[in-house]
């Protein structure tokens, strides 16, 4: 899978290309990610990729053309790269749309910033436009990073499919309890099922215990 970042920002995503789940993925080759400097496409001396608001208001506004042709570079690589947008109005990231995203060969992410991007980038640039929440946020980045380490969860060799397909959401129900050593602690024991070593009780429990936590947590899950 191949991520590509426009962003004001890039050095923020040094936190997940350096560190972890997907520092360790990069380096097995089995995703890359690149950050475009957005103000590299600018086109006066300042650098300056955006401008004040049609209509008045506060903020500024994110410019067309240095959007546009920093897309068009990405797609001499990536011609069939699909191109999100994140920002709060758009569709709320869950793991079905994580589950579609991750059968995608290349993603191309505008990180907005300032009050967001002039409309006719969304009207004629833009594939996607995903939100991580009913919560407005600084920027894009923080967001991206969320998504790329969503999908990133999805492909073979990463985590090892076993694993991740056992994660909250799946088949709409939430984890099942976890539990390590000691057995015992404070009086507390693990459930006797989990070593006990039949596997067919343990799995059955699993089951019921994802069932049972999200009808308690989260039983808008079930209704989907």
């Amino acid at each position: 899978m191949k991520f590509d970042i426009i962003t004001l920002f890039p050095e923020m995503f040094s936190a997940i290309k350096e560190e972890g789940v997907i520092a360790r993925a990069m380096k097995k080759s089995l995703i890359s990610i690149n950050t475009w400097q957005l103000r590299d496409f600018s086109s006066n001396k300042y650098k300056n990729v955006d401008d004040k608001p049609y209509g008045g208001g506060a903020g500024m506004v994110m410019q067309v053309k240095p959007i546009r042709d920093c897309i068009s570079k990405i797609k001499q690589s990536s011609p069939n790269t699909k191109v999100i947008y994140l920002s709060p109005q758009g569709k709320k990231l869950d793991q079905n749309l994580v589950e579609e995203l991750a059968n995608f060969e290349s993603i191309t992410m505008l990180c907005g910033r300032y009050e967001g991007v002039d409309e006719r980038v969304i009207e004629n640039d833009i594939d996607f436009e995903i939100s991580i929440g009913d919560y407005v946020i600084s920027g894009g980045e923080l967001a991206a990073m969320i998504v790329i380490d969503a999908i990133s969860r999805r492909l073979s060799g990463v985590l090892g499919n076993e694993v991740s397909l056992k994660d909250s959401f799946t088949d709409n129900l939430l984890d099942f309890p976890h539990y390590t050593r000691p057995e015992v602690i404070d009086g507390q024991a693990v459930p006797k099922v989990l070593v006990s070593g039949d596997q067919a009780k343990i799995d059955a429990w699993c089951l019921e215990q994802s069932i049972k936590k999200t009808k308690q947590k989260r039983p808008d899950l079930l209704l989907k």
